[in-house]
């Protein structure tokens, strides 16, 4: 019997593949220091659990398909306080933004079409495209241009008669880059001279560091037809396993067609989404203490790694991720030996081989993808692993 062409074309997570190496080097009583997930240990707000321990009623109903009113409701005045103004019959509550990604592509695309993504990205959105039946088109930017974007010559070059939408992750998983509003307005101006979408995801949306300013597409009316949001509660309030997405458009008619598929697929969890309605009321000091935290972090990260002999590495200014490239020639390799081979004081460090963020064969093969959403000890303690991890795996001559 056999496997769909579909499933035995997909590809295994970068950002997992390691993980049976990290269990054994577990299995020889070694802590693990995940640089490789962006899994916050920032604690979720305490109103999330006090509405679930509440909960009153009787019989755990199926939700609407569209969302649960109160949660709508909750993601209206947030975006309300953003400047945008939303109706319930333009958004579209998921599981997960990863639900409304791979929703999106669905409804926009045909087999065969086409869809333009930044490179390097978020590993899931070639999945994604892969089960929509279209094809990833990559825009190549680079480590020492900080991953911003190229001129729009080099992006209208790419378009062609199947191409459906640019989508951008802003700011970036996984570069942590925060596009300015410069070149969030060239996107917004091709799209609207080349009658595409621009799919805009969002998630990270609260986490810019340094006085950056976050520019989002929504602020421009010429092109509100054309924007679609993917927004999650996941990271914002450190909630990845309730699995609240939404999907937010001004184009009704994209989100009412995106309704056949969430109505297939019958609904979002009920109690998860009376629960991250009351995420709205978290203080605003909440997240000004979470993005010191971050930033801190980020810090370490970044200055460590800078002070290591041949990394390459450019200051992230948003999300909790950041791109290094090392002196090399396979990162994947690298990242497997260290877990298999080499600790201190009794720790080891699992990654992310950046091959697999890169739409482009053969890009990203000395690259390296790193999370810094653990404590600033361990952050501390990895930067000293890689430091000597590194000097010994050089001297090896891989």
């Amino acid at each position: 019997m056999n496997l769909s062409n579909r499933v035995q074309n997909m590809k295994y997570s970068p950002i997992r593949k390691l993980a049976p190496f990290a269990e054994k080097a577990k299995a020889k009583g070694l802590r693990v220091l995940g640089l490789n997930i962006g899994q916050p240990d920032i604690e979720t707000p305490e109103l999330f659990f006090e509405t679930i321990r509440n909960y009153s009623e009787k019989v755990l109903k199926y939700s609407d398909s569209r969302g649960e009113k109160v949660l709508l409701d909750s993601f209206i005045r947030y975006y309300a306080d953003l400047g945008f103004a939303f109706t319930h019959d333009e958004l579209l509550v998921t599981n997960g933004g990863s639900e409304g990604l791979y929703f999106t592509l669905y409804a926009i695309c045909n087999e065969g079409d086409e869809i333009i993504i930044p490179e390097p990205f978020y590993t899931n959105y070639s999945t994604f495209a892969d089960l929509a039946g279209c094809k990833v088109v990559p825009l190549t930017t680079y480590v020492e241009e900080g991953f911003h974007l190229p001129g729009k010559e080099k992006i209208e070059a790419l378009i062609t008669e199947r191409t459906r939408a640019i989508m951008i992750t802003n700011p970036s998983n996984p570069t942590g880059t925060v596009y300015t509003e410069e070149e969030i307005r060239r996107l917004a101006e091709i799209c609207k001279e080349h009658h595409l979408y621009l799919i805009s995801d969002e998630v990270y949306r609260e986490f810019i560091y340094d006085g950056a300013e976050f520019f989002s597409p929504l602020s421009l009316p010429e092109i509100a037809n054309q924007v679609i949001l993917i927004d999650s509660i996941s990271k914002r309030y450190s909630a990845c396993g309730a699995r609240i997405g939404l999907i937010a458009s001004k184009n009704v008619e994209v989100v009412s067609s995106i309704m056949k598929m969430a109505q297939a697929r019958l609904c979002v969890p009920t109690l998860e989404q009376v629960a991250a309605a009351e995420l709205y009321h978290t203080p605003r000091t909440y997240f000004t203490r979470v993005n010191e935290e971050y930033q801190n972090r980020r810090d370490v990260l970044y200055e460590g790694l800078k002070s290591i002999d041949g990394i390459k590495v450019k200051k992230p200014a948003g999300a909790f991720y950041l791109i290094a490239g090392f002196p090399v020639k396979s990162a994947e390799h690298f990242c497997q030996w260290m877990l298999e081979n080499y600790s201190l004081q009794g720790a080891t460090v699992m990654m992310a081989p950046a091959e697999g963020f890169y739409g482009t064969p053969g890009l990203g093969k000395n690259e390296i993808r790193l999370s810094y959403c653990i404590n600033i000890q361990d952050l501390k303690l990895a930067v000293e692993i890689l430091r000597h991890g590194l000097e010994t795996y050089q001297q090896l001559k891989f």
